[in-house]
């Protein structure tokens, strides 16, 4: 069955009305009704398209809308049982491994957990033989970007290839696959994604997640609120960051985007150098505003001085993490006091070096599940001319993970800091769904052992989400969000990719039929 085309509900220029709208098990916020048909894509190629014909955008509307109904039809049967017997859980707590176990699971949500000696399964269930299986709680990838692809062309703001591919060619690309890119989530075992920033279309990615089953639960930034914004990243109607100067800015900034019901509202402070005055004062707005709506506030950092400010003021996530110098003590322990969230992000640096120094090295998960365009970009750097290369882009040596982010991991675990792993899925070379398990190999390369780099890609990722009471362990009362492993990822975290089965919401999926229905 064809993936259905994204069906904009947002108006970037007109915020909407989302009064009544209210947060569902499915852990996406609704939207209201649609207000256009071919808003997917760019406002301007639309309205020339609209001048043109009104019978051309119908038609557009159609092609570009088919299958979604189709897709929202395979959603569990409520009430129906489902039971995983004899099966090693790892259920995300930290808590001892449990050998010859059995899960039931009644419509989407985890019922019972117990030995499978002791358990009793309905005569209705569907059984799953779990004998020389390992069952985790689905994963999570706190820090994904759906409006870049992960391929060559996705940050114009790092490598301005524009003159290659247009940048608004790109973005469409990237907005017309949004269901493929849903499917290899869940082939990859990711259930559960968080979007930390991007354009006001993304609201709509999670509407429509909303609506497919086989799709990760999504949770959305929408537009990040940037102090020193690239250029390349602020232009068109709808960019993924808006620049931000001063407080009544800030307090406009968010006033946009709280129709929309964003999750987190983030902050883009990786390139803003020290925080002077200003920038803290329209940060402490932007929190402020937050606060007043209920809504956490994250940023996405690189400096340490940067992220004493902002977690004195009450950001409560931080991406990316501090790779300018080793993590204070006093920051660590204000941090963990302050229930701040610190996001990895170790793969993104990883790839960039590899893509950029010309020694790429993929996974096999990643050379079946990834999106085969994005992946085939990525090889063109050694074929586009040399004048259009920049000069810094070279061939040079592999480098290894970088020594002040490894530290800073170790000590933000030491200190009892909750540890979220994010991919950064979408940079260039991060590729959406395999990227997050590169992630856990590099979260234990630096020192977390296999148990807690699962951690922080399951309970650690519900903390990031706002998700802890539904999502992130394998518990009776959470939803039924769990991944069927054919090999043991405690003795090496590298088996997270031996993926047999993935479960989101009750329902059972094989990996190789996902694949099947992809291009």
């Amino acid at each position: 069955m064809p993936p259905p085309r994204l069906r904009s509900t947002t108006d970037p220029r007109k915020p909407m009305t989302t009064a009544g709208s209210r947060r569902d098990r499915s852990g996406s916020k609704g939207n209201p009704r649609q207000r256009g048909f071919v808003d997917v894509l760019p406002v301007p190629f639309v309205a020339l398209l609209l001048r043109l014909t009104a019978t051309l955008g119908v038609v557009l509307a159609l092609v570009l809308g088919a299958g979604a109904e189709r897709w929202e039809a395979q959603a569990q049967v409520p009430g129906r049982w489902l039971a995983i017997v004899g099966a090693t859980v790892i259920d995300g707590t930290g808590g001892p491994v449990r050998p010859n176990s059995t899960i039931l699971i009644q419509g989407t949500e985890i019922a019972a957990l117990g030995s499978a000696d002791d358990m009793q399964v309905p005569g209705e269930a569907t059984v799953i033989d779990g004998a020389g299986k390992w069952v985790i709680p689905g994963l999570i990838d706190a820090h994904i970007h759906f409006f870049q692809s992960g391929g060559l062309y996705s940050r114009p703001d790092l490598i301005d290839l524009r003159h290659v591919r247009p940048y608004d060619e790109e973005l469409l690309l990237a907005r017309e696959r949004v269901p493929e890119t849903f499917a290899r989530f869940i082939a990859s075992g990711v259930t559960a994604v968080l979007d930390l920033g991007g354009p006001f279309w993304t609201y709509d990615v999670r509407a429509l997640a909303a609506r497919i089953p086989r799709a990760p639960r999504v949770a959305v930034a929408g537009p990040l609120l940037a102090a020193a914004a690239p250029p390349e990243l602020t232009e068109g109607d709808d960019p993924p960051l808006l620049p931000i100067a001063t407080p009544e800015q800030a307090v406009q900034a968010v006033a946009r985007v709280l129709p929309y019901q964003p999750d987190l509202l983030m902050l883009w402070l990786v390139e803003a150098g020290p925080v002077a005055e200003p920038v803290a004062a329209w940060v402490g707005a932007v929190i402020e505003s937050g606060a007043a709506a209920g809504i956490r506030v994250g940023a996405h950092v690189a400096s340490q001085e940067v992220a004493a400010t902002i977690a004195a003021a009450g950001v409560a996530v931080l991406a990316h993490g501090i790779t300018d110098e080793v993590l204070d003590p006093p920051l660590a322990r204000d941090m963990m006091d302050r229930n701040v969230v610190y996001i990895t992000s170790l793969a993104v640096d990883e790839r960039h070096r590899q893509v950029f120094g010309h020694h790429l090295q993929l996974t096999e998960l990643e050379r079946r599940v990834a999106d085969p365009e994005a992946l085939a970009s990525l090889d063109d750097l050694a074929s586009l001319p040399p004048e259009l290369v920049p000069p810094w882009v070279r061939p040079r040596e592999p480098r290894p993970l970088d020594p002040i982010a490894a530290k800073n991991l170790i000590r933000a675990r030491d200190a009892g800091i909750t540890i979220a792993a994010g991919s950064g899925a979408g940079n260039i070379g991060s590729l959406h769904g395999p990227a997050l398990h590169r992630e856990l190999e590099l979260l234990v390369g630096a020192g977390l052992t296999p148990m807690e780099a699962l951690i922080a890609a399951t309970q650690g990722g519900a903390a990031a989400l706002g998700r802890s009471d539904d999502l992130g362990t394998v518990a009776a009362g959470k939803l039924a969000d769990l991944v069927i492993l054919d090999a043991d990822p405690l003795e090496d975290i590298s088996n997270t990719r031996a993926i047999h089965r993935v479960i989101k919401a009750g329902v059972v999926y094989d990996p190789a039929d996902i694949l099947a229905d992809l291009p």
